[in-house]
Order: structure tokens, then C-alpha cells, then sequence
């Protein structure tokens, strides 16, 4: 009986939840991931969204009605469990081969109290990463910028990191038969939490490609609507 008593105990205390409305989960397979109810409410498919313009993107929903809400309240209020279940959510929804020898690289915010989500989602994804990007001056706010001025304001705006810039110039000196460095063979791909216009990865994979890094694309949680 004692036996039997412990063992409820201890179910009990590792008994999974969701991380949104802390409702048991049916199983441990589930664990750090949100429940059916929750994933209902905030309309995932089960398969994400994903698109070629302005760069390839994959991304977990899209930026409108319940989503939209929870990711402006994880911005105000950072929930690391919440944010690492929509990354694993997220990371379900990609194809095996985008993932397979690939670098993330959040995209870096200008301001003091910066974005904390492009970095939780990375460590959230079971994939590498990298801080090879730096904001080089600071940028306008977008919200009511439209396309065109999107792209003025985040032209230039990134440049390599001092990691980046190692790693680069490691890839410089390889020459005739020495072998390239590990991240030559690695496509990179960028994470944010918001993909609108593109402009902002736009910026942000060109400053890669010129120092010689491999942008397959950009991993986002959501994707604001056409």
C-alpha cells in the first residue's frame, strides 16, 4: 500500500502541463508542449505556414487575432516555458532536410532592453546557434512604415559580429586543398519572432551573405497576414 501511495506521489509531482493554461497533459510524449485546447484557441494547423517571399520563411501561425495577442504579452512579459513549447512547435512543423547541418543566428534588437524572443526561440530548437550578427546604428520603429520605408530604414543596419568576423576570415584563409571550416558546410538560418515585410531579414541575411555565410531562409513564430 505504502508502495502504491509513493508511486501516485511521484506521478503527481512529474505530471506534465501546459505551459498556457496549465491543464495536465495526456501524455509525457507531450511534455513542454501545449495542449489541444490551447493549440485550437491560438489556430495552429499542425503543419505551420511557410513562403519564398522576400526569402524563404517557415513559421508556427499566423500574426492575427489570439496569436497576435499572446506573442505581444510574451513581448511585455517573457514566458520561458511558453516561448520553448511554441519553439518546439515550431521546429515540429519544419522539413527534416532544412534542418539538417543548419546554424541559427537570432536577429539582434538596437535597444537596451532588446526582443528577448528571437533568442528564447533559438534555444528552444534543437539546432546550433550562433551570434554571428551586431546592430550597427539604430532604426526607426516600423509599425506604421510601409514597405518601401521598411527598407530605407533597415538598409545597412546589420553588420557582423566580432564572432562572425573570426569566422569569416577563418574562411578567407581556406585556400586550395585545406578543407573549409565546419559553419561553410552549415546553412544559416535566421530566427525572429515576427516576419511583416521582410525587410528586417532582408537586412539582416545580406550583411551574412557578404561575409561569406549561407542563408537558407528565416524561422519565425509568426507570419503577419498578405
Amino acid at each position: 500500500m505504502f508502495r502504491s501511495f509513493l508511486s501516485g506521489c511521484c506521478e503527481l509531482l512529474t505530471i506534465s502541463v501546459c505551459p498556457r493554461c496549465r491543464q495536465p497533459l495526456p501524455s509525457r510524449e507531450q511534455a513542454r508542449l501545449l495542449c489541444l485546447p490551447c493549440q485550437e484557441h491560438l489556430e495552429f494547423t499542425g503543419i505551420g505556414l511557410q513562403g519564398t517571399e522576400p526569402l524563404p520563411w517557415w513559421s508556427l501561425g499566423a500574426y492575427d487575432g489570439a496569436f497576435r495577442r499572446e506573442l505581444l504579452g510574451l513581448r511585455k512579459r517573457p514566458d520561458p516555458a511558453m516561448i520553448s513549447a511554441l519553439a518546439r512547435s515550431l521546429g515540429a512543423t519544419l522539413p527534416d532536410a532544412l534542418c539538417r547541418d543548419a546554424l541559427l543566428v537570432a536577429v539582434p534588437s538596437w535597444k537596451r532592453r532588446a526582443n528577448p524572443l528571437p533568442q528564447q526561440i533559438c534555444a528552444g530548437l534543437p539546432l546550433p546557434e550562433a551570434a554571428l550578427l551586431r546592430r550597427r546604428h539604430a532604426t526607426f520603429g516600423q509599425h506604421h512604415l510601409n514597405r518601401q520605408l521598411r527598407e530605407r530604414n533597415q538598409a545597412g543596419s546589420f553588420c557582423l559580429s566580432a564572432e562572425g568576423e573570426r569566422l569569416a576570415e577563418q574562411g578567407l584563409r581556406a585556400c586550395g586543398d585545406l578543407p573549409a571550416p565546419t559553419w561553410r558546410k552549415q546553412q544559416v538560418l535566421l530566427v525572429d519572432d515576427i516576419l511583416t515585410t521582410g525587410a528586417t531579414a532582408q537586412a539582416a541575411a545580406l550583411a551574412l551573405g557578404q561575409g561569406g555565410f549561407q542563408v537558407a531562409g528565416l524561422l519565425c513564430l509568426a507570419r503577419t497576414p498578405a
